[in-house]
């Protein structure tokens, strides 16, 4: 089984991760211009989704039609996976039928094991505890705006969540430092820390973590699954509003961002999307460009030497 698989941004090196960045652009400009380029032809991507999805299925599902390719939509509800057949016996029956697989999930270890008994690439689309190709098009935007993010200081303000988790790994894999701003209580998974070293700060204070940070990022304060959580969440998280009097104290040229959906009034203001500092519609769009460079990557090279 030597597929190649995306379920973290450690199965890049720092340098893929650069170039995967890099071929977004391009290919965001291929698709401005109206170019045909369709290099996945007859491939066939299979998406697997637990959880809902907009911005993942979209992405994908657009992104290999527009390189030639299709894709499936399959939902636990549809499928034998709904009704317990094991993940590894479905992976090596889908993988058999399929170029590459998506999966957005809850139990990370679902990816792990699918990947285990896959023979085509497997790519995580969301699970419980990381998010990567969300932070492929956070990077790609950071990159078109502003340059390149190594040496920059970057701020997470809210839960330390699997997108938390995604933004410590970028520290690591893109060379920055994170400050992140949590309640006591919601820190990121203590193994991702460990892993990151000094790289990553955890702070209370919002206005001391976003002190000259040239990125600040945020994301609604329940994930999905965690929704009988968020009245007391609510509590707990309100000093942690990102507004724009928060994004005064950051650095001059900050740029905000935020993996939708957002919940305005909560975890941002209600005018911060209108902010010109923001680039979250920019940032969404570039799931889309970023995955095909992903999904090129990935797939082209194994249908080649096949």
């Amino acid at each position: 089984m030597s597929a190649r698989h995306f379920l973290s941004l450690k199965d890049c090196t720092p340098q893929e991760l650069v170039g995967l960045i890099r071929r977004g652009i391009e290919l965001k400009d291929l698709r401005n211009r109206g170019v045909l380029f369709e290099p996945l032809k007859n491939r066939v991507l299979g998406m697997i989704f637990e959880k809902a999805s907009t911005r993942t299925r979209l992405s994908f599902e657009a992104g290999m039609i527009q390189l030639g390719g299709q894709a499936i939509f399959l939902s636990p509800r549809d499928t034998q996976l709904g009704r317990g057949e094991p993940i590894g016996d479905a992976a090596i029956v889908m993988s058999r039928m399929l170029d590459a697989v998506m999966i957005r999930t809850f139990a990370h270890s679902t990816l792990t094991e699918f990947a285990a008994n896959s023979r085509v690439p497997v790519i995580n689309g969301l699970s419980d505890d990381l998010h990567p190709c969300q932070l492929l098009a956070d990077m790609q935007t950071f990159h078109e705006q502003r340059g390149s993010i190594k040496g920059k200081t970057v701020a997470w303000i809210g839960d330390g969540n699997n997108m938390c988790n995604s933004y410590i790994e970028a520290a690591e894999q893109f060379d920055f430092q994170l400050r992140v701003a949590c309640p006591e209580g919601y820190e990121p998974n203590p193994g991702f820390l460990a892993n990151a070293g000094d790289r990553v700060q955890i702070l209370r204070d919002p206005r001391e973590a976003v002190a000259g940070a040239h990125l600040v990022s945020t994301d609604v304060w329940a994930s999905m699954g965690q929704e009988e959580e968020i009245a007391e969440r609510a509590k707990l998280f309100a000093p942690y509003q990102v507004n724009c009097a928060l994004l005064d104290a950051a650095a001059a040229d900050v740029l905000f961002l935020h993996c939708l959906p957002a919940h305005r009034g909560e975890e941002i203001s209600t005018d911060l999307l209108d902010d010109p500092r923001s680039a979250a519609w920019d940032q969404a769009e570039n799931r889309l460009h970023a995955q095909k460079a992903l999904l090129e990557f990935l797939v082209e090279p194994a249908y080649h030497h096949a």
